[in-house]
């Protein structure tokens, strides 16, 4: 029996009709995951289902006993409470509970016969009650649900007054867990968790929690991971399909084709009604004719649709001048600040590794730990404190950040993306407006979306904007900081599907062609997106270190599990190459090495065929059954760590003769 239901749902603001009859049933610890395009009226559902608005008509039904959790864009917190207190405070149900059973108790001390069996049987109906609200241990519990969500002991006694806006999200997310209702509504529950905190609550609603998950996100892995339905908002009402989001993709191109060929078949019929109308609508078959045209304009009343969305985005991109072989070099590189306390807080120190023309580098870590700082330093924007940063020749970067004062509001998306490609292309030639349409339309902006004025549009709306003229605008190094925080999927998938990486599967040698040939700097906690453009990671770990690794963000993850079962093996297990680089000798810039006598170009071939074979290697350790062969995975490792140290050695020769 489901624990909640609606049925026929309707909702309206003004002409605007949101839901057009929507039902949905959650059955007793099911997870659910809700898409649609962003104002499809995903969160108007949840927030009908909780009891926050009224729909229209149709009913809401609650299975009684069972309690619905929603978590609140406004938080709600007591400002005067500590972090781990507001979080407690899921527990207040419990504390009530506890008081009613030791009244219950003191009560049984002189009840006897019939008020003892009354007294008895509510002591068995708080015991469930305190075991379904949570249960005793709760100290334990806090604390397990606020580190899985990204917070330290020391934060613990920070009060809420004193938190961010993201934190205070956090804080409230980990006490609806802890409040455990039965059915839990979560809408877009990883807007500020990093990739360790989405990883975490992943894995609590998938293993932990026993309850029913209604879940609206744009994290594709969280799907893939926690639910077993995906229903699909869209045109106002619900498409369910079985299984995780990639079942629904699958699913729903499937659904896409049967559509359109019936559309298409339909359309088919009506051009030959019409056909025989315009024929014989004068002559002797008229009246035929009118009962037809008659019949013909009944039917086109409940005329099937064009699906939308069939086709992926196919774009040209222009092609960008060349840069050099090395886009950037850092050298033993750091970066501190102070803290309010006095402490000094280090981003980073003794980092040290180089960009490549063409590669894409994924960045990652926790939320404060210095991904946009790094960057930034990167590109010369902001100071570094020690070591040396060196950009490669004819750069034309192109830098996508969280915030977009610049835009000009009173412009629309398609005249945004023509002054922004005269203004940042050499030869200044204007798109033309079809064009610059048709590049609008491939993110997603239809025909009356084109002319909104940027000053009236969503976030997410903005975002695309910037991102479809970014594009196009002819830059070869792409800088992208959180370009999806703003995006539904389907507007992520469309970018992603732009910048995708050129991959070739080790196993099967099969090629993922893509289309951007630039190089990709991406600070991002989209997993999928990471996994999708990235073929190598830069680690933060809040606390001053950074690892550096070649390879995808699945096998940064691979290689982690290895280091972590590798005391359960009876063998050794093999040294893991892609650490964090330890820092160098500090020797001046000046100061010779063993490559002093070579040349600028013979440095840059001699770096570009270990960076061959370091990929050749890489592609070879990313197959999982590498590690089973314990002196196979020793011989790669080591190669690869030689490899790297000559790779150094040569950097700083080619850094000082630049």
């Amino acid at each position: 029996m489901p624990v909640l239901t609606g049925t026929n749902l309707t909702l309206s603001y003004g002409e605007n009709e949101i839901l057009k009859g929507m039902s949905i049933a959650v059955e007793p610890n099911e997870k659910i995951g809700m898409v649609g395009r962003n104002g499809s009226g995903k969160s108007s559902l949840l927030k009908i289902l909780m009891g926050m608005i009224k729909q229209d008509t149709g009913t809401v039904v609650v299975q009684q006993g069972s309690r619905i959790g929603y978590l609140h864009q406004n938080h709600a917190l007591n400002s005067e409470d500590t972090l781990h207190e507001a979080a407690g405070r899921a527990f207040e149900i419990v504390d009530k509970l506890h008081e009613e059973l030791e009244a219950v108790y003191e009560g049984m001390a002189d009840a006897q016969g019939d008020a003892l069996d009354k007294l008895l049987k509510e002591q068995e109906r708080l015991d469930k009650a305190i075991e379904s609200a949570g249960g005793y241990a709760n100290d334990h519990k806090i604390d397990q649900v606020l580190h899985g969500l990204g917070f330290s002991d020391e934060q613990f006694s920070i009060q809420v007054k004193d938190l961010s806006g993201g934190q205070c999200a956090r804080v409230a997310l980990a006490k609806l867990l802890l409040e455990s209702p039965t059915v839990l509504l979560l809408d877009e529950p990883t807007n500020h968790l990093d990739v360790d905190g989405r990883e975490w609550l992943e894995g609590f609603l998938r293993d932990e929690y026993r309850g029913a998950v209604v879940l609206i996100s744009h994290d594709r892995y969280l799907l893939d991971r926690v639910v077993s339905r995906i229903v699909e908002v869209e045109d106002g009402r619900l498409v369910e399909y079985p299984g995780n989001y990639a079942a629904f993709r699958k699913q729903r191109v499937e659904r896409r084709v049967v559509m359109l060929r019936a559309y298409e078949k339909q359309q088919a019929v009506f051009k030959r009604e019409e056909a025989f109308i315009r024929q014989f609508k004068a002559g002797q078959r008229a009246k035929q004719a009118k009962g037809r045209e008659s019949r013909l304009d009944r039917e086109k009343l409940n005329a099937f649709e064009r699906p939308i969305e069939l086709d992926d985005m196919k774009l040209n991109l222009p092609k960008a001048e060349r840069t050099g072989d090395i886009v950037v070099a850092a050298r033993d590189i750091g970066k501190s600040y102070p803290n309010e306390d006095g402490s000094t807080k280090v981003l980073f120190n003794g980092l040290t590794f180089h960009i490549e023309r063409g590669q894409r580098w994924g960045v990652i870590g926790p939320n404060g730990a210095g991904k946009s700082t790094l960057i930034r330093c990167l590109l010369t924007e902001q100071s570094i404190d020690s070591g040396s940063i060196k950009l490669g020749s004819k750069l034309a970067v192109g830098h996508f950040t969280q915030t977009h004062d610049d835009l000009e509001p009173d412009k629309t998306v398609y005249r945004h993306i023509q002054d922004t490609i005269k203004r940042e292309t050499e030869d200044r030639v204007m798109m033309s407006e079809q064009d610059a349409r048709n590049l609008a339309g491939a993110f997603m902006f239809s025909g009356k979306d084109q002319e909104k004025q940027i000053g009236v549009m969503s976030g997410g709306e903005q975002a695309r904007a910037v991102l479809a003229a970014l594009l196009a605008s002819a830059k070869n190094v792409l800088v992208l900081d959180e370009p999806t925080n703003h995006l539904d999927i389907q507007a992520a998938e469309r970018l992603e599907s732009a910048i995708a990486r050129t991959y070739e599967n080790p196993k099967t040698g099969e090629i993922t062609k893509g289309d951007y040939e630039g190089t990709i700097i991406l600070i991002s906690h989209d997993r999928a997106l990471i996994d999708a453009v990235c073929d190598h990671m830069l680690v933060l770990d809040g606390d001053g270190g950074c690892e550096v690794f070649a390879g995808s963000y699945t096998e940064w993850k691979l290689s982690k599990t290895v280091v972590r079962e590798a005391p359960k093996r009876t063998k050794p297990a093999p040294t893991v190459a892609k650490v964090a680089p330890k820092p160098v000798n500090k020797m001046s810039s000046k100061s010779k090495n063993k490559f002093s006598w070579m040349s600028i170009k013979k440095i840059e071939e001699r770096m570009k065929e270990l960076e061959i074979d370091v990929k050749r290697v890489d592609a070879e350790l990313g197959d999982a059954d590498v590690w089973t062969d314990y002196e196979r995975a020793n011989g790669l490792t080591e190669r690869r760590d030689a490899n790297k140290v000559e790779l150094e050695e040569l950097e700083a020769e080619w850094v000082n003769k630049s």
